[in-house]
């Protein structure tokens, strides 16, 4: 809030600070709470006091939102209890009217109606998986759980037909742009220029994918602000809250688009890895189906997300006092120039790692995967997890002898090869992982990216049967059956000639990468 005398307020302004001081009084509250914390955004302010969190909207009128009437912001906080009640539960309590008593001092329940707030249990802010990404790279476990609560949400999330995708995207495009446009100091006019021809050119390009996704079932219902800061670690569990409220069609998307938002949170806070993994594991999930054909769209789809929040740092910066402004035009730089670079995405490369049970290839996959652009790194597709799938089998449970057949084996990489060769034509990088030990496998897997004409490289990993032996001896909850005896049976067969790059995968992993980026940089 502005730090002005009240009598120089103008009315507005006057009414938010005073309710701003009311609920950050401990004697407003029944139990005279002795910790008493606000949090600002650009629409709303949060008042933590004692075991409670209370959350009323700003008295402002932004691009996309109005809260400058009292219906406008009771409406809004209702609307926030209904999406998220079911989601969080162990968060979300209700609501509560503030009034104007007869004595002209503010009460809960009491009085006139001038306000409302949304009531909430506190949780610790070091609990929001913002402040968990502060301090580290998410740990891949979180990052799994962000991505199946995700898929979660998205298949459960109802269904809005009889729309038009690419009329959906095109509208929040061209709002946006020009809203950028609008909002635009002079640091900032070059990126939202390029932001506002790149992105209105590609939505024109993929306008018959769009519509095709929308008509398939695709566009819902969805949480519209899935970002780091509405996700909380509660008791182990990721909970999603604070869902878009205020526009039904801001939060009416593509669920690419929603996942999206997290995927460049990830990406513009450095941390690829936990990126590539949440897009892996919703992939796998396939919550709503035709997700690889999808990623055509994902980088108009992460551009726009990182604009939209280069749009809420310069409507901040506008809100702020002088001295804060650069800090916030300088956020939205970075997000506006992440914007522009999601928007020339480069040519994507299809990465083929063979070889024995036990030499490492997904340990190698996962490592390089988060480094191939575009962004946030490889689809990685691998035997062991599709053929799990092929039979509806959970990735660690062991599948009986005739799984494993020739005929089957076939069938798991003609999906592969399908697979790849989707995601390649829609300009995605591949990672195929499999032991590919026949030679025609090899050679069907260098010819998808001939056809897509995308980059490739084959890497065939080596180590010795010791080795092998003992690596998937010691396997705990991984998607492969293979034992010692696979490992001894596949050491029998004959490979033919190896035109990969050949790694001696059998010394530790940094050794095995240092070899795989070198034999990659030399492609």
């Amino acid at each position: 809030m502005n730090e002005r005398h009240p009598q120089d307020l103008a009315e507005p302004e006057r009414a938010a600070a005073e309710l701003v001081a009311f609920l950050t009084d401990p004697a407003s509250y029944p139990d005279h709470p002795e910790r008493i914390e606000t949090i600002e955004t650009h629409a709303a302010v949060v008042v933590l006091a004692g075991d409670k969190a209370y959350k009323v909207k700003k008295r402002v009128k932004l691009p996309f939102l109005d809260f400058t009437t009292l219906a406008e912001r009771q409406r809004a906080l209702a609307r926030e209890l209904e999406l998220n009640r079911d989601q969080a539960p162990e968060i979300y309590i209700g609501l509560t009217a503030i009034g104007r008593r007869p004595d002209g001092k503010l009460a809960f329940d009491e009085g006139t109606p001038v306000d409302a707030a949304l009531v909430m249990h506190r949780f610790e802010q070091d609990q929001l998986l913002a402040h968990v990404a502060e301090q580290g790279p998410l740990p891949r476990e979180t990052a799994r759980a962000l991505a199946e609560m995700t898929a979660r949400y998205h298949h459960a999330a109802p269904l809005v037909m009889g729309i038009s995708g690419a009329a959906l995207v095109h509208d929040t495009v061209a709002n946006l742009a020009a809203s950028l446009v609008q909002a635009s100091p002079e640091q900032t006019k070059q990126l939202t220029d390029a932001f506002r021809r790149l992105s209105l050119a590609e939505v024109e390009r993929l306008a018959p994918l769009l519509d095709a996704r929308s008509q398939a079932g695709h566009v819902r219902r969805c949480h519209g602000d899935l970002h780091l800061g509405n996700i909380v670690l509660l008791a182990g569990r990721v909970i999603p809250f604070d869902a878009l409220e205020f526009d039904e069609r801001l939060a009416t998307i593509d669920v690419l688009y929603d996942l999206a938002f997290l995927l460049m949170d990830l990406d513009v806070r450095g941390d690829r890895a936990a990126a590539n993994i949440v897009l892996n594991t919703y992939v796998g999930a396939e919550p709503t189906g035709g997700e690889i054909d999808g990623l055509a769209a994902l980088p108009l789809f992460l551009a726009t997300r990182a604009a939209i929040r280069g749009l809420v740092a310069l409507e901040s910066a506008r809100q702020k006092s002088h001295g804060e402004t650069t800090a916030h035009i300088a956020r939205a730089v970075s997000y506006l120039s992440a914007a522009n670079r999601y928007l020339t995405p480069a040519r994507p490369t299809l990465i083929a790692i063979g070889g024995l049970s036990g030499t490492g290839k997904s340990t190698l996959a996962a490592r390089l995967a988060p480094d191939l652009e575009p962004p946030p790194g490889a689809l990685v597709l691998r035997t062991d997890v599709e053929r799990k799938r092929m039979f509806a089998k959970p990735e660690t449970e062991r599948l009986s002898p005739e799984h494993y057949s020739e005929q089957v084996s076939d069938r798991v990489y003609g999906t592969l090869y399908k697979k790849a060769e989707h995601a390649l034509a829609a300009g995605h990088s591949i990672i195929f992982d499999g032991v590919s030990v026949k030679s025609q496998e090899r050679d069907s897997i260098a010819a998808i990216a001939s056809t897509t004409g995308a980059r490739f490289a084959g890497l065939w990993l080596e180590a010795s049967l010791e080795t092998q032996i003992a690596r998937v001896e010691a396997r705990k909850g991984d998607a492969s059956d293979s034992d010692a005896a696979v490992v001894r049976a596949q050491v029998e067969r004959d490979p033919g000639p190896i035109s990969w790059a050949r790694i001696d995968a059998g010394q530790t992993l940094e050794h095995t990468f240092e070899q795989a980026r070198r034999a990659l940089a030399g492609q």
